[in-house]
């Protein structure tokens, strides 16, 4: 499941930059690259916010570990 966590890790950073340049330059890349809300732009909303959800099982996995 390592590679699962890293690959997940990887999207949400990814839409975490996007959101950096919302919030700062008003400048949505997944729009741009993909279009306003079209079918693929949509996937990629949601990847990112499964993705998001899927890591908060991450605290558990870390308090256990410690």
């Amino acid at each position: 499941m390592k590679w699962f966590d890293n690959t997940a890790l990887t999207i949400v950073i990814i839409g975490a930059i996007n959101w950096l340049l919302v919030g700062i330059f008003r400048f949505d890349l997944v729009a741009f690259l993909f279009g306003n809300l079209s079918w693929l732009s949509r996937i990629i909303y949601t990847l990112v916010g499964l993705c998001g959800l899927y890591l908060i099982s991450l605290y558990g996995r870390i308090a256990s570990n410690s």
